[in-house]
């Protein structure tokens, strides 16, 4: 299986906040995984903090 994590950062990277952006991701996807099952098909829209949705995980069968 393999865990994949898009993340579209936009023209400016936050604005150069990139750094405290992607890592509130990381923390808040990491600690929502816990509710899925982690099989092939599995996924979700990714949200950054301003709720605008700028990618997605998924886990796939490869």
């Amino acid at each position: 299986m393999k865990f994949v994590l898009e993340v579209d950062m936009g023209d400016t990277g936050w604005d150069g906040n990139a750094a405290s952006e992607l890592g509130r991701i990381l923390r808040y996807w990491g600690g929502n995984l816990g509710h899925f099952e982690l099989e092939p098909g599995d996924g979700s829209v990714v949200h950054d903090s301003g709720y605008r949705e700028v990618g997605r995980w998924s886990i796939s069968g490869e």
